[in-house]
């Protein structure tokens, strides 16, 4: 089962590329959903024919943040992560030897 529908450029296709959505409907054997795009990236068009079973109209939605509005304030009142940050960071991580253990709850 495809969880994205992508162009042949790579770029992940949404429903703001789709020009054209029908179904090609078989007295035998599956039925599919067809799907024309522009891609946003290429501007070539595109085709995808989905198994009529496998189709999600998710396919073609962005995916939802699950960050919450207090979570995203408290983020975006951090600011941007600086280089320096980034070094020592680094430096951290060279110096781990091993992951800490985790502390058992009984």
């Amino acid at each position: 089962m495809k969880t994205t529908l992508r162009c042949h450029c790579g770029q992940r296709i949404f429903s703001r590329d789709i020009m054209q959505q029908g179904y090609y409907v078989r007295q035998f054997g599956p039925s599919y959903v067809y799907i024309k795009f522009r891609c946003s990236r290429c501007k070539k068009l595109g085709e995808h024919f989905i198994k009529q079973e496998d189709w999600n109209a998710a396919l073609l939605e962005d995916n939802v943040s699950e960050i919450t509005p207090e979570e995203k304030a408290r983020f975006d009142a951090m600011g941007q992560i600086t280089i320096e940050e980034m070094v020592n960071f680094h430096y951290e991580l060279e110096a781990l030897n091993s992951l800490p253990q985790k502390p058992e709850v009984e």
